[in-house]
């Protein structure tokens, strides 16, 4: 088949690698967001989809909005027999949605019809769900409630990041969208309508949403700090400013700290939830790097029974 792939961030790159050297099909152009500021420069930079197509030779479309007359001209002009799309970050209307013979194909990082939305792998994690995955779907005008193709599933880690979970489900993902491809063109993959049970779904996670609540069991304080790593960053207040958490982990045998109540030794920080404590390792304090949890404690000079969070 003729495709136009739409993505933009680093996640996308393996699937539009894995089309490209499947061989079996044509990666005619990219559709990807414009190039953003980025830096301290805030200098505007292609995104990730874009350089590696351009590294490609592949056309590299980037339309304001996916419903300017002149990308649709030009994506008529190419008549792609479908569009596979990965994290691409725009809404498609009908009449791009329209111009494929066999319409845009989505690989979204959940079993569908679970998660729907811009972060998936980010609310698995907060939730604690033990397996998540990947689906294909034909995209329609609702929010991923297209019909699904394929799924793979993929274990949730004790230790996973979301960042960790979705790096893994990229690739995966990246062989499941090639397959799903093959399908489609042969004629041996249907799409089947998604279930009316087991909708949820998985709204961007705002930084309000990744604030630390102490009062919290230690195992929410965990998924939280776990699910906003790397982005947004889960935080806490200490001294009237932004501190960063970059890594914690649960301690199950210490309970004797109130939520929020800070306890440091020479190589160990620890903070009381509503259950048992979590150990601080990494920090990242407001305008500073990340640093080791122990560095920053001597740093500040932590006092006996003082409070994160207020």
């Amino acid at each position: 088949m003729k495709l136009v792939f739409a993505g933009t961030p680093e996640v996308a790159v393996p699937a539009l690698d894995a089309l490209i050297a499947s061989g079996r099909h044509e990666v005619a152009a990219v559709v990807t967001r414009p190039d953003a500021p980025a830096g301290r420069g805030r200098r505007l930079v292609a995104s990730p989809v874009a350089e590696r197509a351009e590294e490609a030779g592949i056309e590299v479309l980037k339309p304001a909005r996916p419903r300017d007359e002149d990308f649709l001209a030009r994506l008529r002009e190419i008549a792609p027999d479908c569009c596979p799309v990965v994290a691409y970050g725009a809404l498609l209307p009908r009449t791009a949605l329209d111009v494929p013979a066999r319409g845009w194909v989505n690989l979204h990082f959940s079993l569908l019809p679970a998660w729907r939305g811009a972060a998936p792998v980010q609310h698995a994690v907060m939730a604690g769900d033990e397996v998540t995955g990947a689906s294909t779907f034909l995209i329609e005008e609702g929010l991923d409630s297209g019909p699904v193709y394929g799924v793979l599933t993929e274990e949730v880690r004790p230790t996973d990041t979301s960042g960790d979970l979705l790096t893994r489900l990229a690739f995966a993902g990246a062989g499941l969208l090639a397959a799903t491809m093959d399908g489609i063109e042969d004629g041996t993959l249907h799409a089947v309508p998604q279930p009316d049970e087991g909708v949820a779904l998985a709204p961007k996670i705002t930084v309000e949403d990744a604030r630390v609540e102490w009062s919290a069991p230690a195992l929410r304080v965990d998924r939280v700090v776990r699910g906003c790593t790397p982005a947004p960053g889960a935080w806490t207040l200490f001294r009237g400013e932004r501190l960063k958490l970059v890594q914690a982990v649960p301690v199950l045998d210490r309970t004797d700290l109130a939520p929020g109540e800070l306890s440091a030794a020479k190589n160990n920080v620890y903070v009381g939830t509503g259950s048992h404590a979590v150990e601080l390792l990494w920090v990242q304090p407001q305008g500073k790097k990340p640093m080791r949890a122990a560095d920053w404690a001597r740093g500040v000079r932590i006092v006996p029974g003082e409070l994160v969070g207020i």
